[in-house]
Parts: structure tokens; sequence; C-alpha cells
């Protein structure tokens, strides 16, 4: 089950998972997770830093875990590895 405070990061233009995460933190969150995976994961560290650089200069990173997935492919083929990222970011 996905958290409610977590943002999953996709193909969108960084600025509007920033203001997902500015919205979150206004409203009264006291932590919000950012996940992404693949080619998506460095736009999540670009969300979580310039949310902590230009916005809210007193949030901190409070965790970061990485892994890796295994998305199986339509035909039943080989699987595929796709790493994937979770910034946690806390007040």
């Amino acid at each position: 089950m996905a958290k409610v405070n977590a943002i999953l990061i996709g193909k969108k233009p960084v600025m509007n998972y920033v203001l997902a995460a500015l919205t979150l933190l206004q409203s009264g969150e006291s932590e919000v997770c950012i996940k992404a995976r693949g080619r998506a994961i460095s736009r999540a560290v670009d969300v979580a830093e310039i949310v902590r650089r230009r916005f809210i200069q007193d949030i901190k990173i409070k965790d970061i875990k990485i892994g890796t997935e295994q998305l199986g492919s339509e035909e039943g083929g080989v699987p595929t590895n796709v790493s994937t990222i979770e910034i946690t970011l806390a007040k």
C-alpha cells in the first residue's frame, strides 16, 4: 500500500513534483517520501534538492533507500532489473 505522503516521480516537469512536495509539507505533513525508478531517479534527486535549497532551508534528508526491482517481460522472457530510490524529507 502506498504512503499518503509519497510522491511518485514520472515524466512530468520537475517543478510539478516540487509543487506537490511543498503542498504536502505546507498542509501539515512532517515528512514527504519521493519515490522513483529507472531514468526518473535523477528527476527525484532534483526535486529533493530544489525543495531543500530553494524553498524550505530547514528541511533535512531523513533517509535515502536504494534498491532494484525485477520487471518481467510480457512474453514471459528474461526479467529486467530496474533501479529504485526513495528519498525521505523531514522537517
